[in-house]
């Protein structure tokens, strides 16, 4: 089992190595005599499914065997906790934080048991950023002063976190030196907001190995920036694929 974090959404052929190393997984996990069963969770106007759907599913049909469960986000609308009985993997995509979190939320202890439980995870972007314990789900001021820009900040004002799926025990911020969101990342655990962070660059991802777990792999070209509180200060290790 392994969790994987994009700092960006599905980019196929600038950053393949992502649905590869997903696709290896899934592999060892249904054998060859088994079609995979994933989950796919994305959201956005009704119009587009199709097109949201194919940009997670079609990388991974062409790397290996497998079938799709939809799993389409409607404003206001809870995911029924029974939709993930019985997958093998889950892939999160990517668009409105808020919306992610609102339509998964109640969902989030059936995922975390999925997983716990060997299925991978792979989050693009905003289903990197729920994944997390604590949930980094917007907003561009913290005490009322800016911390990454407005147009970062999906609709909320103060920078707020909320419960998440449990996977990752920090928070987790993506875009990170491409949007400007690092500083949002350091300034949320130099306010005591979280006591640690990990902003992910585009075309990079972060595995974890366990549930929970506290280490780390950085996959891609970009860099991972590990924020931690030291004695009140917000101490910053950039890390990269090695």
């Amino acid at each position: 089992m392994s969790i994987y974090l994009v700092g960006a959404g599905s980019d196929p052929d600038g950053f393949p190595d992502v649905f590869d190393r997903f696709a290896g997984d899934m592999s060892g996990r249904t054998g060859p005599d088994r079609t995979a069963r994933i989950a796919v969770a994305v959201h956005g106007p009704a119009a587009r499914r199709a097109e949201l759907m194919a940009a997670y599913a079609e990388p991974l049909k062409a790397r290996i065997a497998c079938e799709f469960l939809p799993v389409f986000l409607q404003e206001g609308v809870q995911a029924d906790a029974a939709m993930f009985d019985g997958v093998d993997a889950l892939v999160v995509g990517g668009g409105l934080t808020p919306a992610y979190w609102a339509g998964l939320h109640r969902a989030g202890p059936a995922i975390r048991r999925l997983v716990s439980a060997g299925a991978p995870y792979l989050g693009f972007s905003a289903g990197a950023m729920v994944a997390a314990g604590r949930a980094l789900v917007g907003g561009y001021r913290i005490n009322g002063v800016e911390v990454c820009g407005e147009e970062c900040s999906e609709g909320l004002d103060a920078v707020d976190f909320r419960d998440g799926f449990g996977l990752a025990p920090f928070a987790v911020d993506v875009h990170a030196a491409q949007a400007g969101t690092l500083s949002r990342a350091v300034g949320a655990v130099a306010a005591g907001l979280v006591e640690r962070a990990v902003a992910i660059d585009e075309g990079t991802a972060v595995v974890l190995e366990a549930t929970g777990g506290q280490d780390y792999r950085v996959m891609g070209r970009g860099n991972c920036w590990d924020i931690r509180n030291h004695s009140g200060a917000a101490v910053v290790s950039v890390l990269q694929a090695g």
